[in-house]
């Protein structure tokens, strides 16, 4: 094979892993946060990229045989980064619902209106949800949830070849499976405070009722700050382990979808 088959040989499959694992970069956990500066980005892209393909080519693509031209190349490139977009959407639901049961708690708690910019996700947030969302994106990286994404994008290889990937109804699954375990976890977040508030609420009913001298509005609003941020000091560590699960929960869905892929 002459220099110039090598060249083109490797080049379209080298540029379809960075491709791939550029989907990350786009909505994945910390590689997708607006605070990293978009050069930067692509400049990793193409590092992690170049730096996997040797390793991939000499263990999956020898024979592989991928005919490229203009009309294919735009529709092959969408499909590669569709697969690191989708790990890296899947990735950070754990942390979106944790945050979303950070920002009900607030709601309860009366801190609705104490909202300001949080440029990890690129939107407003409240004191809970931030508060929750940086122990939660703590977590992730500890348990390296960073490398667990990079590692599914190249464990993809081994299943679905450059070119080779096809869009079926198993995504849609995935991501309705990820999105309701996400929102389960916002609700066990927040039950246990969205319980005690509502006790504390009915508590704060009859003592209006049996002694109306009392200024329930002064009182109830100061009481319930303090009986939620009680609440959620104590419930660190039970929502600790929550995260830890839910995103050993989403490592092992995005695994298995992988295999799933290579199957067909």
């Amino acid at each position: 094979m002459s220099q110039f088959d090598l060249i083109e040989f490797h080049l379209p499959l080298a540029l379809l892993v960075v491709f791939r694992i550029g989907g990350l970069m786009i909505y994945g956990p910390v590689f997708g946060s607006p605070i990293i500066p978009v050069r930067i980005k692509v400049l990793l892209t193409f590092f992690i990229g170049l730096s996997a393909y040797p390793l991939l080519a000499s263990a999956h693509f020898t024979g592989l045989e991928l005919q490229l031209n203009l009309w294919m190349l735009g529709p092959i490139i969408l499909l590669e980064m569709f697969i690191g977009l989708t790990i890296g959407f899947a990735a950070s639901l754990p942390l979106v619902g944790v945050q979303t049961g950070g920002l009900v708690m607030g709601q309860q708690m009366g801190l609705g209106f104490a909202q300001f910019y949080n440029p990890a996700v690129d939107d407003e947030a409240d004191v809970v949800g931030q508060m929750l969302f940086f122990m939660g994106l703590a977590g992730f990286l500890l348990i390296g949830g960073h490398e667990a994404m990079v590692l599914a994008v190249l464990h993809s290889f081994e299943h679905v070849p450059p070119g080779g990937v096809v869009v079926d109804t198993d995504v849609i699954a995935l991501l309705t499976g990820l999105l309701l375990a996400a929102f389960e976890l916002a609700l066990r977040v927040a039950t246990p405070l969205l319980a005690l508030i509502f006790l504390q609420s009915i508590a704060m009913g009859f003592i209006s009722k049996t002694v109306p001298q009392l200024n329930i509005l002064s009182l109830g609003f100061p009481l319930r700050i303090l009986v939620g941020f009680l609440i959620v000091a104590l419930g660190l560590v039970i929502i600790n382990e929550l995260i830890m699960e839910s995103m050993d929960e989403m490592v092992g869905m995005i695994f298995g979808w992988i295999e799933s892929m290579g199957m067909k």
